[in-house]
């Protein structure tokens, strides 16, 4: 009966699927579009502590100075979707600040405004891991849904606070934050690796800087992006495939085959983007003070 169909309209076999070919790529292409997101680093604060490459990168120089940010990432969707990577702190809640010496502090809602956006607009958070300087700040958004690696999140609510557990890094408030934001259902939990969590918007596993930490794919609409977060510190490590300096990674195997991994989903590693190494806002156009623009 199709065939003679396609008799009946004179159009032969090799020329619709040919058609339904093109129609397929044109569909993808589109959806792509569709899905691709604007990207920002926000830098909200910075510290007046000097700090040397090789105290956050295994075996860098001592002696060369880095210089540290607190960031989180914005990414603007042409599909109404506006995510946050990471949510910053507040200072008043963080026994830290001392040691980092936290400099021109801006609260993550008032850092986000520098892009057009208010707090209530972000529909989503991607948590990269639990460290205080990634989490404290969710509070801030009332309308996301967050969304965490589900091993991340059994590590950071119930085993790093057993005895002999690791909570470095770790504040109790941040951990009634998250149990409160599951009792509300508005706590996604990931299962593992290569993860598309939204649309266009992908997570991928493997450098256990905690539990089970995560970085985020996403398309700027004409290159691949990687938000390591904290799964690369500072670009030392990423050009030199270098593990953290000890105490920055559960497996420092895994964190180095990570990177190399992160560069097998770019076209070009400048679009891998570290957690806390300002020169960040030196390779990316400035939207205005203090934001990259990732393109």
């Amino acid at each position: 009966m199709l065939r003679i169909y396609r008799q009946s309209l004179g159009i032969r076999p090799a020329r619709i699927a040919m058609l339904w070919f093109l129609f397929c790529i044109a569909f993808s292409a589109n959806a792509q579009q569709n899905n691709a997101y604007e990207v920002f680093a926000i830098k909200f604060a910075g510290t007046d502590q000097p700090f040397y490459e090789g105290e956050w990168a295994d075996g860098a120089p001592k002696d060369v100075p880095v210089p540290i940010s607190f960031m989180f990432w914005v990414l603007k969707g042409s599909n109404g979707k506006n995510v946050l990577v990471d949510a910053g702190f507040l200072p008043e809640k963080v026994k830290e600040e001392a040691f980092f010496k936290i400099a021109g502090y801006i609260r993550p809602d008032s850092a986000l405004l520098k892009v057009g956006l208010k707090a209530g607009d972000i529909t989503d958070i991607i948590i990269s891991h639990p460290h205080w300087d990634h989490i404290g700040g969710l509070g801030l958004f009332p309308n996301a849904q967050v969304w965490m690696q589900r091993l991340d999140f059994q590590g950071f609510v119930g085993t790093a606070w057993q005895k002999d557990g690791n909570k470095g890094g770790l504040a109790k408030e941040d951990v009634r934050s998250v149990v409160e934001l599951n009792l509300a259902g508005k706590l996604n939990l990931i299962d593992g690796d290569n993860k598309e969590v939204l649309p266009g918007i992908k997570v991928f596993t493997g450098s256990k800087h905690t539990y089970d930490s995560q970085y985020v794919l996403v398309n700027n609409g004409k290159e691949n992006v990687i938000i390591a977060s904290d799964n690369i510190w500072i670009y030392y490590s990423l050009d030199h495939l270098a593990p953290p300096s000890p105490g920055g990674t559960h497996d420092p195997k895994g964190y180095v085959d990570a990177i190399r991994r992160m560069k097998t989903l770019v076209g070009d590693p400048k679009y891998i983007l570290p957690g806390h190494d300002s020169r960040v806002f030196e390779r990316f156009p400035s939207a205005v003070k203090g934001v990259g623009a990732i393109k």
